[in-house]
């Protein structure tokens, strides 16, 4: 018996941790397209509208810098957290 409490405590923690992500992933991309719109409306603001392909490839860019700036701070995060959890 003392397995099967085992297995469901260990069962439910992942659970938890599946929808966590789940959760996190729908937030992460309500905020990705508000930064999509904020990003736009920043470069239409101080780009000519008749320049398109250089108002998307400056777009991109700046995507592309915020989502690795994240993305290294995120990896980061998880290297502190893992620490914490490894030393307790």
């Amino acid at each position: 018996m003392p397995q099967l409490n085992k297995t469901t405590k260990k069962i439910g923690r992942e659970y938890f941790k599946t929808v966590a992500a789940m959760l996190g992933s729908a937030f992460g991309l309500i905020a990705a397209l508000a930064w999509n719109e904020a990003i736009r409306d920043l470069i239409d603001r101080y780009i000519s509208p008749g320049s398109t392909l250089l108002s998307k490839f400056i777009y991109a860019i700046i995507a592309t810098i915020l989502v690795v700036l994240v993305a290294i701070w995120l990896g980061r995060l998880a290297q502190i957290i893992d620490k914490k959890v490894i030393g307790d």
